[in-house]
């Protein structure tokens, strides 16, 4: 039941902060928080990677439970950082599409890679997503804020994924649970495929 209750708590909080911001609780440069937080949520590839991250960080457990979703939003900031600067990175968009694809495949076999190996590709993929949001970055907001907003909104979706994981995990002693998120990484994996195929 707990686990059922943390996921309320983290579905509100998606829906709580930006209208929060929307408030105008930052002061001047709300904006650059605003479109720094909803950056993420505005686009599918975007949700479906850092709602992944959680679900495999939650189906790996142990270490990987809190070192891949830091490791996202660590490399993540990186990548925001290079393209706010003009750095160019290839194959942005396809980087992502691809991120969604081998995450979702990830948690479909239930990868057990060393941590060490998963938390590089998570932050690989990072890069990517990280790239986006800086490139894409409006001329007028404080980057500061924007990069917080994009972090928070990125931190929450991961969230997200492992409160998921782990009330599916409840299920049937686990049973159940495990190839019902099996099945969502498969159901994942597919609109990476998908992604790829129109982009």
């Amino acid at each position: 039941m707990k686990r059922f209750s943390l996921a309320a708590v983290l579905a509100a909080a998606l829906v709580a902060v930006p209208a929060a911001a929307n408030a105008h609780m930052f002061g001047a440069h709300d904006a650059g928080f605003v479109h720094g937080f909803t950056h993420p949520l505005g686009g599918l590839d975007h949700l479906m990677a850092m709602v992944a991250v959680g679900l495999w960080a939650a189906q790996r457990g142990g270490k990987a439970l809190w070192a891949l979703p830091a490791a996202f939003v660590a490399a993540m900031i990186g990548g925001g950082l290079m393209g706010a600067a003009g750095v160019a990175l290839p194959a942005v968009e396809l980087g992502i599409a691809l991120s969604v694809v081998a995450l979702g495949a990830l948690i479909a076999v239930q990868s057990r890679l060393p941590l060490a190996a998963s938390v590089g590709v998570v932050a690989l993929f990072a890069l990517f997503h990280g790239h986006a949001h800086g490139a894409e970055m409006p001329e007028a907001a404080a980057p500061l804020l924007y990069g917080a907003g994009f972090a928070l909104a990125t931190a929450l979706l991961h969230g997200a994924g492992v409160a998921a994981a782990l009330a599916l995990r409840g299920w049937s002693r686990g049973r159940i649970g495990a190839a019902l998120l099996r099945g969502l990484g498969a159901v994942i994996g597919l609109g990476g495929v998908a992604l790829v195929a129109l982009g």
